[in-house]
């Protein structure tokens, strides 16, 4: 069997390098548009698991719900504080686990996750937790990259140079509206239509670059094989990019395929 907390601990190592922030900050948009899709209310009890830097909790924060996020990397809660005070928000944003939210049954009106649960390794405690925690008639949230987009495929192009741990479900199955339904059996209603963001960056050279040095999967992916298998990865990285580019003047308009999910508790 694979040891999941020992998958879990490296990817919190994962998470922890680089900057998640200096990419997380780029796709806020899809936070904005999720506090509207579960129609948040002024002084709804919010929480936003796996907040990152704290695109969704501060989403929420700004529509003067109360807001708790939790996240596992402290680096990126000192971020989202560092954010929050900017711009006047009170959110508290603490250290939490995905698959084990120190909380109690039916706490939250509406528990969202902005592209973050969905890599916790064990994808049903995962499912439970997010149920639990939210209350009947309550809204849990998420955007989850779709298996088919690019984020799915850069983990499938990172995974013929870097395995990763067999026996560990792919993060883009949260991004399958018939394996939401699997996770969350009849314990919800669910919406989850497909949407498109388009994430702009100099060219795709650059992207993968900037992916290199900020976003932690891509970056331990590079140190794992090293000097000398840097300029493969590199080239089938940028290969896998391609596919998805909207732009024709050398620029990339990356189309970024998910679902933004709306789950009603029952």
């Amino acid at each position: 069997m694979t040891d999941l907390a020992a998958v879990k601990a490296k990817q919190q190592i994962a998470w922890s390098s680089g900057n998640y922030a200096s990419v997380g900050n780029r796709i806020l948009l899809v936070s904005e548009l999720l506090c509207d899709a579960v129609e948040l209310r002024a002084g709804e009890n919010v929480l936003d698991v796996a907040t990152g830097s704290g695109n969704a909790a501060l989403a929420a924060a700004r529509r003067f719900a109360t807001v708790t996020g939790v996240d596992y990397v402290p680096d990126l809660l000192a971020q989202a504080r560092v954010r929050a005070e900017a711009e006047g928000l009170s959110v508290d944003f603490r250290e939490g686990d995905a698959e084990a939210l120190e909380f109690a049954d039916d706490s939250f009106d509406v528990v969202l996750s902005a592209c973050g649960a969905m890599f916790a390794p064990n994808h049903g405690k995962t499912a439970d937790e997010l149920v639990r925690v939210c209350r009947p008639g309550g809204r849990i949230g998420m955007v989850n990259w779709c298996p088919d987009s690019y984020v799915g495929s850069l983990f499938r192009t990172i995974a013929k140079h870097v395995p990763p741990a067999p026996g560990v479900e792919p993060p883009g199955r949260w991004g399958d509206e018939t394996y939401l339904k699997e996770l969350w059996g009849d314990r919800v209603t669910l919406a989850a239509p497909r949407k498109t963001f388009l994430f702009r960056f100099p060219s795709p050279e650059h992207h993968v670059d900037y992916f290199a040095q900020y976003y932690g999967p891509t970056l331990k992916a590079f140190e794992a094989v090293g000097d000398a298998g840097r300029a493969a990865l590199r080239a089938d990285i940028v290969d896998a990019v391609q596919q998805f580019n909207r732009a024709d003047d050398g620029t990339l308009v990356l189309q970024m395929d998910y679902l933004e999910v709306v789950a009603t508790k029952r």
